[in-house]
């Protein structure tokens, strides 16, 4: 989220001699009373009622060349209530406007301030309809559109924006304004934390005026202040501004870099990053190198995820083995990292059956373990393959190593599966265990501030289905040996305060975020005795500068205890 001083909203003015008023027919629910009564005049007459909206949208490209910003106009029209998508909030407007006669121009229109010694929006619901969660289950039980509740604009975020107008493009920046919020972070952007997703972030679209936003805002970034409508924007509220965004005050964004290094035995550093749909020509493969050789310092172990085979994105059809594996993408970025200071890594991953594991089309994505031969081993290694599980025997020992865990379930349908090694120091000794997964996306979500209450979360059943996978394979491993040391790290496309990933906890792992003791408000990689840090590579740069949508994570342990 970037930050302003201050954010204002103005209203084109509608004035007749009828008794009905805009802020009457907006009213103080979302779903106006007057929809479908056909008009033959309006009036504004404003009022102190912050439920309702002294402004409305009138649809029709022969309103808006009839007047300007200031006119006092009257018309004639039928209140409809619109929306582009089924999940989306709905918008009163005028629609088939006529009659549409300029009474006065150059009229001022007072903007509300909101910020500073203005009013302020709510900082954790967006509605009573969520129950206290924007994440609780089931999604969709509910509709705004159905309920149609009375606003409480001091409680709730989605009743303090008022719609006024509705967006031409997407929006393209997240501010927060000079008024209270929750979850601030150190760079002065907001953290989702249990049960407070930030309602008081506004969506920044297309200025009105045809002018461009810029492109290289960043997180931290000081915006001068904005003048705008509020309007509803591919269910989200969002801002649109009269001209183009400007950027008053930007702090020195120093790529950060790890202190979590080691040469001890028993301290051996992990790094997490998901490399977005990495092939061996991407561009970003060189940043990518760069930041775990210099920023990460090169761990002992790296899980990596979204890895593509040797073609890329290249849809080969299966006219070769060669072109799902992966050597070439990962000797290509093993060599960049070498190349820019870092470890000669080797690679341990297992071919997926060619278009099986989701992802960009072509990709063959799958996880991937980098790990420096000087510190750590493979114990009894015994590659798996893409169809066979890998299981637990006596003492602990993996039947394949590195190996899958159930592959086979259809839980894992078009998604990646799970790859499970068992290691050792470089001198045999103090075995453990990793996991490293990537989960199903959030593919098919509904919007935080749509009409579907609570939220759906996309993909959420099946993440279910796959972390209950993965705890009964921890349960077991700890069946067989109870104090082994686990780390189940990844992509886990979920907030940890949300269900399904409380099932990892009531098998015995616990959070590193939250052992380690790091502020909640500093849990955070996406724009989602031991020792973490989450390396802003990527949400501090802006848009252009990024090697991945995601931050790479690193964490250091005692192996030996």
């Amino acid at each position: 989220m970037m930050r302003s001083s201050s954010l204002y909203t103005t209203a084109l003015l509608l004035q007749a001699a009828l008794a009905v008023t805009i802020n009457e027919i907006t009213g103080d629910r979302y779903i106006s009373s007057y929809a479908g009564s056909q008009f033959t005049g309006l009036r504004d007459c404003p009022d102190p009622d912050d439920k309702t909206s002294n402004s409305i949208y009138v649809y029709g490209s022969s309103a808006a060349k009839s007047v300007a910003v200031g006119d006092i106009i009257t018309l004639s029209g039928k209140v409809t209530e619109y929306r582009s998508s089924s999940s989306y909030v709905y918008s009163a407007e005028i629609e088939s406007a006529t009659d549409i006669e300029v009474v006065s121009i150059d009229n001022t229109v007072t903007p509300i301030v909101i910020g500073k010694n203005g009013i302020s929006p709510p900082t954790e619901q967006f509605t009573y309809l969520d129950k206290g969660d924007a994440f609780s289950l089931p999604g969709n039980s509910s509709q705004v559109s159905t309920v149609n509740p009375i606003l409480n604009t001091t409680a709730y975020g989605m009743d303090f924006w008022q719609t006024i107008s509705k967006a031409n493009s997407y929006g393209d920046t997240w501010v927060v304004g000079d008024w209270t919020v929750s979850g601030s972070n150190a760079r002065g952007g907001l953290t989702m934390t249990a049960n407070d997703s930030n309602p008081e972030a506004l969506l920044v679209g297309s200025p009105l005026d045809g002018s461009e936003n810029p492109t290289d805002v960043k997180l931290s970034d000081t915006l001068a202040d904005i003048t705008g409508i509020v309007t509803q924007a591919y269910g989200y509220y969002a801002l649109l501004p009269t001209t183009a965004l400007s950027v008053s005050a930007s702090k020195t964004t120093a790529v950060p870099k790890t202190s979590l290094v080691s040469n001890q035995k028993c301290l051996l550093t992990f790094g997490q990053f998901n490399v977005d749909n990495l092939g061996p020509d991407s561009t970003t493969l060189p940043a990518v190198a760069g930041h775990i050789a210099n920023e990460l310092q090169s761990p002992d172990i790296m899980f990596l995820q979204e890895i593509q085979d040797n073609s890329g994105s290249l849809n080969d059809g299966g006219m070769s083995v060669s072109f799902f594996q992966a050597y070439v993408t990962l000797s290509t970025l093993i060599s960049s990292i070498v190349e820019q200071g870092g470890v000669q890594y080797d690679f341990l991953d297992i071919d997926p059956i060619d278009g099986t594991n989701g992802g960009e089309s072509g990709g063959n994505i799958r996880n991937v373990y980098l790990f420096n031969p000087a510190t750590v081993a493979l114990r009894n290694a015994n590659p798996g393959n893409s169809t066979v599980a890998t299981t637990i025997g006596s003492g602990g020992a993996l039947s394949y190593n590195p190996g899958l865990i159930d592959p086979m379930n259809e839980a894992w349908d078009a998604s990646r599966k799970p790859l499970v090694a068992q290691w050792e120091r470089a001198d045999g000794r103090n075995t453990f265990y990793t996991v490293n997964v990537h989960l199903t996306s959030k593919y098919g979500s509904s919007g935080l501030e749509g009409d579907l209450r609570p939220p759906v979360n996309g993909g959420e059943a099946k993440r279910a289905s796959q972390t209950k996978v993965i705890a009964d394979f921890v349960t077991t491993l700890f069946a067989e040996v109870a104090d082994a040391r686990i780390i189940v790290a990844g992509d886990f496309n979920e907030y940890s305060c949300v269900e399904p990933m409380s099932v990892f906890s009531g098998v015995g792992l616990q959070e590193l975020d939250e052992t380690a003791g790091l502020a909640a408000t500093e849990r955070y990689t996406y724009l989602y005795g031991a020792q973490v840090e989450h390396v802003h590579v990527n949400t501090w740069m802006s848009s252009a500068d990024q090697s991945s949508d995601h931050d790479p994570s690193v964490a250091k342990m005692n192996v030996c205890q």
